[in-house]
C-alpha cells in the first residue's frame, strides 16, 4: 500500500511545475483532486547517514503539519493540507490563488504618490496580532519575513486575509526566548527588505504586545537578542 502511494505521488511530481528548489525541499505547483495545489517534497540529503536522515525528514515534516493545523486550529490563516505523504516527505497544500505577497504590497505601496501610510498602519497591526496569537500558541514560525505572509482577497469582505505561509523550520515552544528570536528574525528580514520602516515595525510591535497576556517576557528576550547581535556586528 506504502508502495502505491509513493508512485502515486511521484506520478504528480513529474507532472508537477517546480516553483523554488531550496536547500531543505521541492516546491511544486500541481492539482490534486481538482483544486489548485502547491506540493511541497523534502530530498533525501546524501551528505547524511540514510537512517538519520530518514528520522529527522520524518520529524520536520510532522512538525511542519502540525504547526500549521495549531495555526488554523486557533483561527490563524494557512494553507489548507490536502494530503501527506510521509513515505516521499510529501506535503500537498492548499494554493493560496489571487494573492500577493506583504513583501509586494509594502513595495507597492511605497511607491511614490501611494499615499498608504494608514493602511500600512493598518496592515502593521494585523501582523503584530496574528504573531501573537501563533505565539500564545507556542507555535514558532522559525523563518518569519514578508515573503512568508500573503494577502488574499476575500470576496464577501473588503479586507485582505493575512495568511501565514511556509512552517518548513517551526517548532514548538513556551520559551519566551525562542518567541524573542523568531521576532529579531523578522524585524532583520523586515527591516533590510523595507528601508525606512522602523515606525512601522515598531507599531507591530505595540500591535504584538497589547494582544498577548504573554508578551513582556517575549519583548524583554527581543531586546536582549537585539544586543547580542549588536555585539556581534561589532566584532564582526
Amino acid at each position: 500500500m506504502a508502495q502505491e502511494k509513493s508512485m502515486a505521488v511521484s506520478e504528480f511530481l513529474s507532472n508537477a511545475e517546480l516553483l523554488k528548489q531550496g536547500a531543505e525541499a521541492r516546491v511544486y505547483r500541481t492539482k490534486f483532486l481538482g483544486k489548485p495545489t502547491i506540493l511541497k517534497e523534502r530530498f533525501p540529503k546524501r551528505y547524511r547517514h540514510p537512517v538519520l536522515d530518514e528520522k529527522l525528514t520524518h520529524r520536520r515534516t510532522v512538525q511542519e503539519v502540525r504547526s500549521i493545523l495549531r495555526c488554523r486550529k486557533a483561527g490563524i490563516s494557512t494553507p489548507v493540507v490536502y494530503f501527506v505523504d510521509y513515505t516521499t516527505h510529501c506535503i500537498f497544500l492548499e494554493e493560496i490563488v489571487g494573492s500577493l505577497t506583504v513583501r509586494d504590497h509594502i513595495a507597492s505601496a511605497q511607491q511614490p504618490g501611494s499615499c498608504a501610510d494608514a493602511e500600512l498602519e493598518q496592515l502593521a497591526k494585523r501582523i503584530g496580532q496574528i504573531l501573537a496569537k501563533m505565539h500564545d500558541e507556542d507555535v514558532i514560525h522559525g523563518d518569519l519575513t514578508t515573503s512568508n505572509m500573503l494577502l488574499r482577497r476575500r470576496p464577501e469582505n473588503k479586507e485582505s486575509d493575512l495568511v501565514l505561509i511556509d512552517f518548513g523550520l517551526s517548532y514548538n515552544s513556551a520559551l519566551p526566548e525562542d518567541k524573542g528570536v523568531d521576532l529579531y528574525v523578522l524585524e532583520k528580514a523586515f527591516l533590510s527588505t523595507h528601508p525606512n520602516t522602523e515606525s512601522l515595525f515598531e507599531k507591530l510591535l505595540k500591535s504584538y504586545a497589547a494582544s498577548s497576556k504573554r508578551s513582556a517576557a517575549v519583548i524583554k528576550k527581543l531586546d536582549e537578542v537585539r544586543l547580542r547581535g549588536r555585539k556581534r556586528s561589532m566584532v564582526g
